[in-house]
């Protein structure tokens, strides 16, 4: 297991506005955890206690909605922090985290960090700024929900995975989700998801194979209303 002062993952969150000393102490304290696909790292409701570095691999963030379904609010990628709440508050944490690839992560438990954030105002910075950028995501994709066709949902959700997580060697999105995911992440049912991927398939605006999907004409896509 690394050191957090060594640690290239350490540059693409909050933890690179520690002092060096500061990244010495946490790293003497943090846990090494491997997650195997599927796993729930943890439930809505459990308190968090700290905060997972991701190294590897992504998780889905998930809210149970009123009708008892699952709503993905953010998938999170390698440099990724769970837990940042846990650091500011006292309360159990509001979302499920669950692996959708295997997953390498390192916890740092909250008694051992919180003093950061008391002393190093530009950690604490950092910390509520991405904070902010996670309530700007949440307000987004509510103003989506509202104003934008499923069909249009679903395109942009295609796309942002292409964008943001590439593609495997045969083309197909490197991130497998199934049509569940799919349907709570563009907030539709299941069998409108599986509807609307159908169709973009005649369309031969995508093909599949099983659950994964590849990506044909990217600039089509773009122009879905």
């Amino acid at each position: 297991m690394s050191k957090c002062e060594q640690c290239i993952i350490k540059e693409f969150n909050s933890l690179k506005a520690l002092t060096k000393q500061e990244l010495m102490r946490v790293s003497a304290c943090k846990t090494g955890k491997t997650f195997q696909k599927g796993y729930v790292i943890f439930e809505e409701g459990d308190f968090i206690n700290g905060i997972y570095c991701v190294k590897d691999g992504v998780c889905k963030l998930t809210k149970l909605s009123e009708n008892g379904k699952d709503q993905v609010v953010k998938l999170i990628v390698k440099g990724g922090l769970l837990g940042k709440r846990s650091l500011v508050t006292n309360d159990s944490s509001s979302l499920t985290a669950t692996a959708l690839t295997e997953m390498e992560m390192c916890f740092i438990p909250k008694s051992e960090i919180i003093t950061d954030l008391q002393k190093n105002p530009n950690f604490t910075l950092d910390v509520l700024q991405k904070m902010t950028e996670d309530l700007k995501e949440s307000e987004h994709s509510f103003v989506n929900m509202a104003q934008k066709s499923v069909k249009k949902r679903m395109s942009e959700a295609l796309m942002y995975i292409h964008d943001s997580f590439g593609v495997d060697y045969d083309g197909y999105l490197s991130i497998v989700l199934s049509r569940e995911d799919y349907a709570s992440i563009v907030g539709t049912a299941t069998e409108s998801a599986i509807r609307i991927l159908s169709q973009f398939k005649k369309e031969n605006l995508i093909c599949t194979s099983g659950k994964r999907i590849k990506i044909e004409n990217y600039n089509s896509l773009k122009w879905i209303e």
